[in-house]
């Protein structure tokens, strides 16, 4: 009777272990895909010509854990950047011609100041989408197209 209440303790023993290890180790939540919204524009001048500045920013940006834009100097540099953040973000138009990007937002409130420029007499596109690349995990969370005027 001994040897079968041991067997028995000994069973619910490694079956608590399997159930907290089971749970320690729960998957973190899946990160959603950006909403992109447009914020405005504004005129600027760089090197003394004048351009137009398209502000944009992710609204559900609180969803996403700070790791993904820690630095990652064990992954590739961004230009002469070596301690670029894990995850790259690039702005599109709606027919995916690249219109600018960042490579070095050090935390998701970041995605609040998102922008592309244009020459101030060149048309923006009608609509856009940002895509933010988990470098590490090579994940790509793509936005749904929002528009470039208010």
């Amino acid at each position: 009777m001994k040897i079968l209440f041991s067997s028995k303790a000994l069973l619910v023993l490694v079956a608590f272990a399997v159930a907290l290890t089971v749970h320690s180790t729960a998957a973190a939540p899946v990160p959603p895909n950006p909403v992109l919204i447009f914020l405005g524009q504004e005129h600027i001048v760089i090197g003394g010509k004048n351009f137009i500045r398209y502000n944009f920013a992710v609204f559900n940006r609180d969803e996403y854990p700070a790791e993904l834009f820690a630095a990652a100097p064990n992954l590739p540099p961004c230009g002469s950047n070596t301690k670029a953040s894990r995850t790259w973000v690039d702005l599109y138009d709606q027919s995916g011609k690249r219109l600018n990007g960042f490579c070095a937002l050090g935390k998701p409130a970041d995605l609040a100041g998102i922008w592309f420029a244009l020459d101030e007499n060149d048309l923006p596109p009608s609509w856009i989408y940002v895509e933010l690349n988990d470098r590490k995990t090579n994940t790509k969370y793509k936005s749904n197209l929002a528009e470039t005027t208010l």
